[in-house]
């Protein structure tokens, strides 16, 4: 059963939706043919009682009851009054049709209509239906009862006709609410059509059209922005997916380089154990340095693909980074202040803590005495000063500053490598923000982010 509704139920939207609307119009349309042809029938019937209990006054009119007989008066057109009508007296049975005999079904039908008293009508089944009414006949000491007959074969015949003809009313309803649906449908769903031929043309990263550039419907209009969104989204993933490709690839690089150098110069003459020694410790620091790289980068690839929006609150966040940082250098002072306790960023809390916490190890790296971490309110966004009383970024590598894998004083001493302050700015970038180096301050060193607000 189930297999049979599957393959006959459509697989396309406007043909089920059509075929719902037919299918919602047909029940519609059954209920309302059935009490129209009811009411029909059930005014057919009044009609014909109507008439049968005024032939049955004009027949009463000519019988007489005040004696003690009954008697029938013979009046002009006496004929066409006798005509299927039963006149009684008590139970017995003064004049019947022509056309009846005393044993009839119909003649029968008129005794029990005359014996259960007062005005009845009843519908009785012989060749043809014959609708049947009495009618006692007032005055008198006589009891007298007149029954009339109607053959009820011609109003039968005006219901049948306006049940045939509001059937094929029905289906011509029901063809044309079928192919109206359809268009209508066909049309409402063209914006749809061309939505996707949209989708399969362009390419997520070289064009840049938009389904919410086109005026549409609400409802098309919302799903146009949803699928913005999502190409949106997409396009920062491949975006972000190749900028991770290119990163490796170029931090892999330089210990890769030199691991093949080592190799190679080692292969090249019979060596001392010190030179083996000196190059297997050369290669395995590369490897190591290959392996930070490699953490790094995806730990971070990683974590920010997973990032959702959200509201940080920016002081509870500061001291969060500054109470985990532990026993410092000695007489080294980290200070947290801002301008305003309930300062608010529009990115999530551990977002927040990615950006600065790059920044705060460089600034604890380089500092002499002091870090001083400052926030700030700026129009439509925050601002989160990191700055040290250190040596400061040198003039010669500030352009650089922001390139993967590049460090002022590769020989200073402090590890890493170089990779903190390009994952700083990428992730603000993210987030709709930046992360700079204000050159303005000439002792030390001091790194800007602005983020939107919360």
């Amino acid at each position: 059963m189930r297999a049979f509704a599957s393959r006959w139920w459509p697989r396309t939207l406007r043909g089920r939706l059509s075929l719902v609307a037919l299918t919602t119009a047909t029940i519609l349309m059954v209920i309302l043919t059935v009490a129209f042809n009811t009411v029909v029938r059930r005014h057919l019937q009044h009609q014909a009682d109507d008439e049968l209990r005024t032939r049955a006054a004009a027949v009463a009119a000519t019988v007489v009851t005040d004696g003690s007989r009954v008697r029938v008066l013979e009046t002009p057109g006496e004929e066409l009054l006798d005509t299927n009508v039963w006149i009684y007296s008590g139970g017995r049975l003064l004049e019947k049709p022509p056309s009846a005999t005393a044993t009839s079904p119909l003649t029968h039908a008129a005794g029990r209509l005359v014996a259960r008293g007062a005005r009845h009508c009843v519908t009785v089944h012989s060749h043809d239906e014959v609708r049947l009414c009495s009618r006692p006949v007032p005055g008198g000491k006589g009891a007298a009862a007149v029954v009339t007959a109607l053959d009820l074969s011609p109003y039968r015949g005006s219901a049948d006709t306006m049940l045939f003809a509001s059937l094929a009313l029905d289906a011509a309803m029901l063809a044309c609410t079928y192919a109206l649906t359809r268009l209508a449908v066909g049309r409402a769903l063209r914006p749809v059509r061309s939505m996707t031929e949209h989708a399969t043309q362009w390419s997520a990263i070289a064009s840049q059209e938009r389904f919410g550039a086109v005026t549409r419907p609400t409802e098309l209009a919302q799903l146009g922005g949803s699928l913005d969104a999502l190409l949106d989204r997409i396009r920062a993933l491949l975006r972000h997916e190749q900028q991770l490709t290119r990163e490796l690839s170029h931090e892999l690089r330089n210990p890769l380089a030199r691991i093949i150098a080592e190799l190679d110069w080692w292969g090249t003459r019979p060596r001392s154990d010190a030179d083996t020694k000196a190059t297997h410790a050369a290669i395995a620091d590369a490897a190591q340095s290959m392996r930070t790289i490699c953490d790094t980068l995806l730990d971070e690839a990683r974590d920010s693909a997973a990032t959702a929006p959200g509201t940080a609150d920016v002081l509870p966040v500061l001291h969060r980074l500054v109470d985990r940082l532990g026993p410092t250098k000695a007489g080294l002072e980290v200070v947290v202040t801002a301008c305003d306790a309930r300062l608010s960023a529009g990115v999530p809390d551990a977002l927040l803590e990615r950006i600065v916490s790059p920044l705060l190890d460089n600034a604890l790296r380089h500092a002499r005495t002091r870090v001083e971490i400052l926030a700030l309110a700026r129009p439509g966004g925050v601002r989160v000063e990191v700055g040290d009383d250190g040596p400061g970024v040198p003039a010669s590598f500030a352009a650089q500053l922001f390139q993967p894998g590049r460090r002022a004083d590769p020989e200073d001493g402090h590890g890493g490598a170089g990779l903190g302050l390009p994952l700083a700015r990428r992730l603000a970038r993210s987030a709709g923000g930046e992360v700079d180096h204000d050159g303005r301050h000439t002792s030390g060193a001091t790194f800007v982010v602005t983020l939107p607000a919360g």
